[in-house]
């Protein structure tokens, strides 16, 4: 049986591999034991703003096996979305992540795939695939499964590439071999505490949520806080302060997956034409972007803070 083990998880990780996928760790689905003082405790504090659903499903949260029934592994997989090319200098900014077409469907399609040869190849393997839209707990499983360790800005770091990826995860009720943990590597760094414009970064490792200029930009419904004013680097969607800082992040390399080439006009958009930008443009340059999730009327409230 061990033998089998070791086999399957070589052959999901090839699998994974050839779906483009940057790297795949394996963990045994269980109880995060060190997570959930940490989450309890974030939660009480009020740092997740009003991202009410961070409070929902608390259990499920922290025990894959209250999420899939009978399962027994998380495999944790990781996207590279660093682009070759960044915006104009001269313009509003978003987040890197967003440049393209939306990671929810471009993964989930690779996830499907990934889950469909493991059952093909194993026989009956059920499971389920998460990206980012589920209770899950994605950067401690994919700390857990040897991927990287949290940094101090609270993202996953891995010394070969940085943090510019996705974090996606198979929940499966196969045994497999499991990965262990690899070691931090941050050091006395403080790059990404001093540079955050919001000071969002409280501690080392502790990010409030509700200072941070993604939560602003994208989760917060109501007008963004005054005392924020000028204080927000000019990020329109998002912000990648924290990782565009980070020392780790030298050894970026540009993704391959076409789906997150950015619409050409997104580069080349300067502050005025964010400005003057209209329902037409947005829904051009944006169609399958994960933008759309603030909606136009979204982006027009933040480039008028930005302007003001």
């Amino acid at each position: 049986m061990i033998n089998n083990k070791a086999k399957y998880s070589n052959f999901i990780k090839a699998e994974a591999k050839r779906l483009g996928f940057l790297s795949c760790g394996i963990s045994k689905a269980g109880f995060l034991e060190e997570e959930a003082p940490r989450l309890e405790k974030w939660l009480n504090n009020n740092m997740n703003g009003q991202m009410q659903y961070m409070e929902n499903h608390f259990d499920k949260r922290l025990d894959p096996t209250k999420l899939v029934e009978d399962s027994k592994s998380v495999i944790s997989l990781l996207l590279n979305y660093y682009p070759a090319e960044e915006q104009n200098s001269n313009s509003f900014k978003i987040s890197k992540y967003a440049y393209g077409a939306d990671y929810h469907f471009v993964i989930k399609d690779k996830l499907k795939s990934l889950l469909h040869v493991i059952q093909d190849e194993i026989g009956e393997v059920h499971g389920r695939a998460f990206v980012d839209s589920a209770p899950v707990l994605d950067k401690a499983w994919a700390a857990k499964s040897g991927l990287g360790w949290i940094g101090k800005h609270s993202n996953l770091l891995t010394q070969q590439v940085g943090s510019f990826y996705f974090i996606a995860e198979l929940i499966i009720d196969l045994d497999l071999e499991y990965d262990s943990v690899t070691t931090d590597h941050c050091g006395t760094c403080t790059a990404c505490i001093d540079a955050c414009p919001t000071q969002a970064i409280t501690e080392p490792y502790v990010v409030d949520g509700s200072k941070c200029i993604s939560y602003f930009t994208i989760e917060l419904k109501e007008n963004i806080p005054t005392e924020f004013k000028g204080k927000m680097d000019n990020w329109m969607f998002g912000c990648d302060v924290c990782q565009d800082v980070c020392p780790w992040n030298r050894f970026s390399k540009p993704h391959n997956e076409p789906l997150f080439n950015p619409h050409p006009d997104l580069l080349e958009m300067t502050r005025k034409d964010w400005e003057e930008v209209t329902q037409e443009t947005f829904s051009k340059v944006f169609q399958k972007s994960a933008v759309k999730r603030t909606k136009f009327s979204g982006l027009k409230r933040n480039i008028d803070f930005l302007k003001t």
